[in-house]
């Protein structure tokens, strides 16, 4: 080899190495990203040059990238066969700023810049001293012999020509001699293979790996023949005729080779036109990103171009993982690259937590990094990547909807994701409510649209009915729609516990019919709550309002009984066969709400009490057990039985509310002497024993001491 020149690193390199090394990269794994990376830009500009003169390719026409671990003399090699460097762009790229971006980020560095700037000027290079303490470069341009660049980043290098490696007719080969606590890590072929699946899979060009392959080789066993013909000779087995065919003994060996094994196999499927892919094509790049078993659902794949322009495909899956909504589980699924390079896949800037389910890649051309490429800049950007990605996804829905049966699966996996979104998306809130869909007072064993249901509204109707529980069979026998019912208005069904949470959010749904037709918007009203109107006659208002009159007495009476338990007592128009009901303030927690707090691990036990609505009993006035009271309070106020009965009856609309009893016992009391009036049990008969049976009496039951009870 001729004699070496010596050169230093101008001042800012040097400066740029140290910080580099000592400060910026937090992961030292990615020194073989920025590699790959800038072989894979290399190998970008000679096929380029192709293009026009495909005589610069010469012989080495495979643009590939190979790379090789020794770990006896602990060295990683990566070797392209790209455009190479002459002597001059070693000193130039290597050692010197000359006109690169990076003598901008020195100078802002200097006025004191913040220092995440670096990733937009190119230095991957130098992460290589990460986990190498010398690192060796040959490199062979067309227009030049090949060189070798030389440096253990102590402030010198060497470049000097070589003819040590002949086979390099064009390229770069980087070699990195490993420092003693990296070598034991990234010399291993099972990390280094696991790398460039996680970093570089979607390279354009080959990145071929020396692996280890052993061999099963089935070989003649002499060894095994001389013993048997020893034996022979000594007498101790029979001879066998000479001219016989003697069948030779054989062995199995193993045999380790080494041979080069393409890494990338899966092409960025993203970068070619939707019309040339098939639905297996699809479904097999969905796997490999996902590691899912299972074929997708659907999928979305577009363009966008303009200011900012990036590639993307979107995939819906079939099924919901079991941890979609831990806390520790990464918020999305969307892996981010540019130009094929993997970035992240937990970047929550460019997909919102509703939208996590979806899977895919999004891939940018000239998205600004900051360094190492492990941050993002620019957050103008992102947003306009995230516009785009929940207009796509919401398109992808659209074509779900398309078919039935296979939107019943897409709901019963996402409808919670759904929600989720309205609570938290208000842009997108009016388009998210049409995949919205619940059972039903008139939707039988199928679920039901809001646009269904509106199509479905009595003449007149102007509210969406709703009610929200644990359960549609709990729903189903609640009398809080006794009435609609009987009326022939549909009530919605929200059994899930989020559905509380939208409600807080979405307070109306506008239905648009189609056609000449105007949009018509419909409020949300929940039946459990105060301000539940159906409509009425005018007979029916003044019937209803005579009522009242003649029940002030007994609403007046029950008010003073139960205290603060109550806020107001008053008739109602939402009961038919129950005598009553307890309600929530219209702003406040309902019954359902109350109870999904209570069960909240860590609540917060102030909050809890300061949002707990107070309850509205309401009065069934046309119900027996109702008259009778309204007698007795009308003929004495102060009657001890009428108290006994209103806690009696205000425990039970508790249960039927939904609520909790405040006093399981003191309930239970009383209904344990309810049952002892209905056998004829007398309190002073309790101590005896079995011996007597108890006799019917026909004592008269007004006076029976319930008011203990209490």
């Amino acid at each position: 080899m001729a004699q070496a020149n010596t050169y230093e690193f101008q001042a800012e390199i040097n400066q740029l190495m140290s910080l580099i090394i000592n400060t910026f990269y937090s992961n030292k794994e990615i020194f073989l990203r920025e590699l790959i990376s800038n072989a894979s830009d290399a190998l970008d500009k000679v096929r380029y040059q192709s293009i026009t003169d495909p005589a610069v390719l010469g012989d080495a026409t495979h643009l590939r990238i190979r790379i090789s671990l020794d770990q006896t003399n602990k060295t990683l090699v990566i070797e392209d066969t790209g455009i190479g460097m002459t002597q001059t762009d070693m000193v130039n790229n290597l050692g010197t700023i000359a006109k690169s971006g990076t003598k901008s980020f020195m100078e802002a560095l200097d006025s004191g810049a913040d220092i995440s700037m670096i990733g937009q000027f190119g230095v991957g290079f130098y992460s290589s001293y990460l986990v190498a303490e010398r690192v060796t470069v040959i490199s062979k341009n067309n227009d030049d012999v090949a060189h070798v660049w030389e440096s253990s980043a102590g402030g010198t290098f060497t470049v000097a020509p070589t003819t040590d490696a002949p086979e390099l007719t064009r390229g770069t080969r980087i070699i990195l001699h490993m420092k003693d606590d990296q070598a034991t890590e990234f010399l291993q072929e099972r990390k280094v293979k696991d790398l460039i699946k996680k970093h570089s899979e979607f390279i354009g060009y080959d990145i071929e790996l020396e692996v280890e392959k052993t061999e099963e080789k089935e070989v003649t066993d002499d060894e095994a023949e001389e013993e048997d013909e020893k034996k022979e000779e000594d007498g101790d087995e029979p001879k066998v005729e000479e001219d016989a065919e003697k069948p030779k003994k054989t062995k199995k060996i193993k045999q380790v080779k080494r041979e080069w094994e393409v890494q990338n196999k899966q092409k960025p499927l993203w970068t070619r036109e939707p019309k040339d892919i098939s639905k297996e094509d699809y479904a097999a790049f969905y796997k490999a990103i996902s590691n899912d078993w299972e074929d997708h659902l659907s999928v979305k794949h577009f363009s966008v171009e303009g200011q900012l322009e990036f590639r993307a495909i979107l995939f819906t899956p079939r099924r919901a993982p079991f941890d979609s909504f831990e806390p520790n589980k990464k918020r999305n699924n969307i892996k981010l690259y540019v130009r094929r390079v993997f970035i992240m896949d937990n970047c929550e800037e460019i997909c919102p937590e509703w939208l996590g389910f979806v899977k895919g890649v999004v891939d940018s051309e000239d998205l600004p990094l900051n360094i190492s490429r492990e941050n993002l800049q620019q957050n103008r950007i992102l947003k306009v990547i995230k516009k785009n990605l929940v207009k796509k996804a919401l398109e992808m829905f659209d074509d779900i909807m398309e078919n039935k049966e296979e939107f019943t699966k897409f709901y019963e996996a996402f409808g919670k994701n759904l929600k989720l979104g309205l609570h938290e998306d208000s842009g997108n809130r009016k388009k998210l409510l049409e995949y919205l869909r619940y059972d039903s007072t008139n939707s039988g064993e199928d679920t039901t649209s809001l646009k269904d249901y509106c199509t479905r509204m009595k003449e007149g109707q102007t509210q969406i009915y709703y009610i929200t529980g644990d359960s549609k069979k709990k729903l189903e026998n609640s009398p809080f729609i006794e009435q609609c019912q009987a009326k022939g208005y549909e009530v919605i069904f929200m059994v899930d516990p989020i559905d509380e949470y939208v409600m807080q959010q979405v307070k109306d749904y506008e239905f648009s019919p189609g056609g000449d037709q105007e949009a018509k918007t419909h409020k949300f009203v929940c039946v459990t709550k105060e301000g539940f109107k159906l409509e009425e006659t005018e007979d029916e208002k003044a019937a209803r309002e005579e009522e009242t009159k003649q029940y002030e007495t007994l609403c007046t009476t029950i008010k003073t009984i139960l205290g603060d338990k109550v806020e107001k007592v008053a008739l109602t128009e939402r009961l038919k066969d129950s005598p009553c009901i307890l309600v929530t303030s219209e702003f406040g927690w309902s019954a359902h709400m109350e109870q999904i707090m209570r069960n909240q691990a860590l609540r917060d036990n102030n909050m809890s009490q300061h949002m707990m609505s107070k309850k509205t009993l309401e009065l069934n006035p046309k119900h027996a057990i109702v008259k009778e009271l309204k007698k007795k309070a009308d003929a004495d106020q102060s009657d001890k039985t009428v108290r006994d009965l209103v806690f009696l009856i205000f425990d039970t609309a508790l249960l039927t509310s939904g609520f909790q009893l405040d006093d399981p016992q003191g309930y239970a009391d009383r209904i344990h002497r309810m049952i002892k009036l209905g056998l004829a049990i007398d309190e002073d008969d309790e101590d005896t024993t079995a011996a007597a049976p108890a006799q019917p009496s026909a004592a008269p039951v007004a006076d029976t001491g319930m008011e203990d009870v209490d």
